[in-house]
């Protein structure tokens, strides 16, 4: 991740020091933004001349000559998304606002089509039996049946890779030695692929207390019967922007109830609503937890990522939710393996 701190500036900021700052970065832009990081506005070098054309001073603050409408992202809009409206907009770089419109990243094309590599773990959970998927993993582990022509948990290292994640750990323990010939230790890929052997089912979250040393930055956990297209440097951003102690990504999924719903007060009909549709949140199993967290899980015992979450709730600690608008698929029962073959090359081509 780059840091782009060094190219905010307030409004007041004379233009002068606005020339130097963009000069000096390889942005070429520059961020205005008030006291809560909350974006006014962008500074380009064509917007200063513009500005000098018009009878604009060096000492002048630079909120005369900033773009008060400059295009941004969400942390939600996927990495092609980001690159279609860079295209459009004939832009190298886009700032990313959350809800309340604050920076919390910078995206560039550069970055966008050339990943820069990340040192963060992360940690695949491939030892379930994926009995819902018998007789298929009767004798091959679930993250190895193939999703197109390759291996789903493949797709899933191929997913992280892309957005230049490299240190991996993966947790077996289902017929852990074929995971383990299949990937060996990752240079097939150019990256350090290493395992946590499950002598038991640990669970979700369990499998973190195997980890041979404490990591040093914040680590991605996910399933390993996923395929999405998550953009996982956002995901890590928007994680870090907010000092998270966990992020829990989560799935809107709505349920349309098949009757008529009557609402009463006591005996009495208030009224009558026909099929209404509930949506919900749910775990989509994919986090990013801060390095403390390790010590917070039991070792070599059962312990999952909801149980994990609720103590965070309990003890207070910054807990926050990523949705995923991006491509999502939980591959739990042979209906789901079936269209996920089906839309594989579609949304993996």
């Amino acid at each position: 991740m780059n840091d782009w701190t060094n190219i905010l500036i307030s409004p007041t900021t004379p233009i002068l020091k606005a020339i130097e700052i963009i000069d000096a970065g390889a942005r070429q832009l520059a961020l205005v933004v008030d006291d809560d990081n909350r974006l006014l506005g962008t500074v380009t070098d064509g917007d200063i001349r513009r500005g000098l054309l018009k009878g604009k001073l060096l000492n002048d603050p630079v909120e005369g000559v900033m773009n008060s409408y400059p295009t941004v992202a969400s942390p939600y809009d996927t990495r092609e998304n980001i690159l279609a409206l860079m295209k459009v907009r004939q832009l190298h770089q886009i700032p990313v606002v959350d809800d309340d419109g604050r920076v919390i990243h910078v995206e560039m094309l550069n970055d966008l089509l050339r990943p820069i590599l990340k040192d963060n773990w992360i940690v695949l959970m491939a030892g379930g039996q994926g009995t819902r998927l018998q007789p298929l993993t009767y004798d091959c582990p679930k993250p190895l049946l193939k999703v197109g022509n390759k291996p789903l948990l493949e797709t899933i290292l191929l997913n992280f890779i892309e957005h230049g994640f490299h240190k991996f750990y993966i947790s077996v323990n289902y017929k852990a030695e074929m995971i383990q010939e299949y990937f060996g230790d990752g240079s097939r890929w150019n990256v350090t692929i290493k395992y946590l052997n499950e002598e038991k089912s640990l669970g979700t979250a369990g499998a973190l207390s195997l980890l041979p040393e404490k990591p040093t930055l914040p680590l991605l956990v996910m399933n390993g019967d996923l395929l999405t297209k998550i953009n996982f440097e956002q995901l890590l951003d928007f994680h870090i922007a907010y000092q998270a102690k966990g992020t829990m990504c989560v799935r809107e999924y709505d349920f349309q109830v098949p009757y008529g719903v009557v609402k009463v007060d006591k005996q009495r009909m208030v009224g009558i609503e026909e099929k209404p549709v509930q949506r919900f949140f749910v775990n989509a199993g994919i986090y990013v937890l801060d390095p403390s967290v390790i010590e917070m899980i039991p070792s070599n015992e059962f312990f999952d990522m909801p149980s994990l979450f609720d103590k965070f709730l309990l003890e207070e600690q910054q807990t926050i939710v990523f949705p995923i608008r991006e491509y999502w698929l939980d591959i739990g029962r042979l209906s789901d393996f079936e269209r996920a073959n089906v839309e594989f090359a579609e949304v993996f081509g």
